[in-house]
């Protein structure tokens, strides 16, 4: 196997590069060429200002075999190597490599970056690996046989609603009182005389979507607060690429003919992954958050999605909805 150091991703055939996605150990939106590409180009939002791209792919008789998306930089106090992604803002990351050549890839890969970058790095910080990963144990297994130091942790908490029949096959498994006030927030909504109603965005001006979405997504002061300049430019170009690449899903809920409620997901692999929502403040009465999440729901099961992933976070009303957890985990390895 021949692994090869590449200084940029237009080195990379992204067709060649999704493809192998679609059968790797992990595939999701933010292993996507297109998205890793973006982060990098924006850093996260800013969120590395000092890391050098380690972009490493594998290739056995000129077949592409694993891609390792990579980059070095400080990180508490060790020169560590992370997956491009890390850590805020993409939910799921992993290598890109399908299962019956995973173990042999990341063997090889440690020893090509322990023979050929020797002084640049001394840990390696892995976060977002999906709790079903095979990457987790791929990892412990080097760390034993390289006799490096090996902490393995639960990151953060990523609930998701398994999707397998009609809406009131979803809504039965509901728990009986959350199950009763789904509905009554839908009737009071659908019988205030205010219009509501709900649409997907056909992003004809992509530009003022985009601005309708992140004001109402700013009405929440943390969210606000993590919109600073250079992250809304990172988002404004996660938005974009989604909808260049057909697996944007932008949907917002109207009353009295303004926008209240909007929710930004990915419609990838016949499920649907919530990145992020907003809701005006002004019309909390009408419940916009739990209203549109209900349409969304209705909609996956009348389009035979799979499932709904909530991705990061453990807030209650995820629960409420009937999301089960499932999580993200962080893996650091130290070389000793």
């Amino acid at each position: 196997m021949k692994y090869t150091f590449h200084k940029d991703f237009s080195e990379i055939n992204s067709q060649e590069w999704n493809d192998l996605l679609k059968d790797s150990v992990s595939d999701t939106p933010f292993l996507r060429y297109e998205y890793q590409r973006i982060w990098w180009e924006h850093r996260g939002g800013g969120e590395w200002q000092n890391a050098e791209l380690v972009l490493v792919t594998a290739r056995e008789d000129e077949k592409l075999i694993g891609i390792a998306p990579l980059f070095i930089a400080d990180y508490e106090g060790q020169p560590s190597l992370l997956l491009i992604g890390s850590i805020e803002i993409s939910d799921y990351l992993d290598l890109i490599v399908r299962k019956d050549d995973h173990a042999r890839f990341i063997s090889g890969l440690f020893d090509f970056l322990a023979s050929t970058l020797t002084d640049k790095w001394t840990a390696v910080d892995w976060y977002n690996l999906p709790d079903s990963s095979t990457t987790l144990n791929a990892l412990r297994d080097e760390a034993s046989t390289r006799g490096w130091t090996h902490l393995e942790e639960i990151y953060r908490p990523t609930p998701r609603i398994a999707l397998n029949g009609s809406f009131e096959e979803y809504l039965a498994r509901v728990e009986k009182k959350q199950r009763h006030e789904i509905r009554r927030k839908m009737r009071r909504a659908q019988e205030s005389d205010r219009g509501v109603r709900w649409f997907i965005s056909d992003m004809a001006n992509v530009d003022s979507e985009i601005d309708a979405f992140i004001s109402l997504m700013e009405q929440d002061q943390g969210k606000a607060g993590f919109l600073h300049e250079p992250m809304r430019t990172q988002m404004r170009a996660v938005i974009r690429t989604a909808q260049e690449n057909g697996w944007l899903w932008l949907t917002f809920l109207e009353a009295d003919g303004q926008r209240i409620a909007a929710a930004l997901n990915f419609d990838y692999n016949n499920k649907l992954w919530g990145y992020n929502a907003g809701v005006d403040r002004a019309y909390m009465d009408l419940s916009p958050g739990w209203v549109l999440l209900t349409y969304i729901l209705e909609w996956c099961c009348e389009n035979k999605k799979t499932e709904f992933d909530f991705m990061r976070g453990d807030e209650e009303y995820k629960y409420r909805f009937g999301a089960v957890n499932q999580h993200v985990m962080r893996v650091r390895l130290t070389r000793n």
